[in-house]
């Protein structure tokens, strides 16, 4: 079940692939290659506390990665999102007086959640993407760091362009989730590896392009990629189509991981990727909406 999705690549329950504490490795089904020279031995990570006396020691398991487990996981990663964007939304000032004049103290602190925000949640995207053994913790805290960028994106959005224009964003962003699920449970769509590699060389594709826009940024520059603008609308359409191809490569390991019977723990990875794609569509759905408001 190999991957080309950093999220799942660097994992080794997901690729199938573990080595016990002789260095020998360990596929799916657990047999073990013995190595060259090594004697047959049983896998001491597998030993249990056992009764002096006894024949043999029970194996340590933990459960398996369930459908419940990956529902837990993602709910609460997305609740900690919408906690923090929250809390960062009520606790900066408003962006205007009863006057409608806009307050350079409250734009500075705005775009200071925001460019914090979003640089660590950007570190610990590559971090949580790149580590072999998922850390919930880190999890977590991506997806607070992830909603104070959020709170402070939404509430520039809701400021300039207003008339719930926020809220019409999350509810698209859930249906669009919930529609991607439909399709690929209803009309039973299958994965295939060209698919994935097309789907992750466009969104490499995208974040370069959004890196380069960044630093061109700093010196004045702007390629368009993220104005309110024809250019801009039809990249924000191209990501949001990304954000739900992303979905359905999120539903596909799920499905695959279950069935390999993988750890509890990656149902961490799990709400993780999934956590990422609809932060993806949720901001390409509020530059949409902003555009055709526009």
């Amino acid at each position: 079940m190999q991957s080309n999705n950093p999220v799942f690549r660097n994992s080794d329950e997901f690729n199938g692939r573990t080595t016990n504490a002789y260095g020998n490795q360990v596929y799916g089904g657990g047999a073990a290659y013995q190595g060259y020279g090594q004697r047959p031995a049983t896998d001491p990570s597998t030993w249990g506390v056992g009764t002096p006396g006894s024949a043999g020691y029970a194996p340590s398991t933990t459960g398996p990665m369930t459908i419940d487990s990956v529902v837990q996981k993602t709910g609460l990663s997305l609740l900690v999102v919408l906690v923090a964007a929250f809390a960062t939304w009520v606790l900066t000032p408003a962006l205007g007086d009863r006057n409608g004049i806009l307050s350079s103290q409250a734009i500075g602190q705005l775009s200071a959640a925001m460019g914090i925000g979003g640089l660590t949640a950007f570190g610990l995207s590559l971090v949580n993407s790149f580590k072999r053994v998922i850390s919930p913790a880190l999890v977590l805290l991506f997806c607070a760091a992830e909603g104070v960028a959020l709170g402070a994106f939404s509430k520039f959005f809701d400021y300039q362009y207003g008339g719930g224009i926020v809220i019409q964003a999350v509810i698209g962003t859930f249906a669009a989730f919930a529609g991607t699920l439909a399709a690929y449970k209803f009309f039973d769509i299958k994965v295939s590896n060209k698919f994935r590699m097309g789907v992750m060389a466009a969104v490499f594709g995208m974040v370069g392009l959004s890196i380069l826009q960044l630093v061109v940024g700093v010196f004045g520059g702007d390629l368009g990629f993220y104005g309110l603008t024809p250019l801009g609308f039809v990249f924000s359409l191209v990501g949001l189509v990304l954000g739900i191809f992303m979905l359905i490569l999120d539903f596909d390991f799920v499905e695959n991981g279950i069935r390999a019977g993988l750890p509890e723990r990656e149902s961490w990875r799990a709400a993780f990727a999934l956590t990422v794609s609809l932060v993806w569509i949720y901001t390409n759905l509020l530059r949409i909406l902003a555009i055709i408001r526009r």
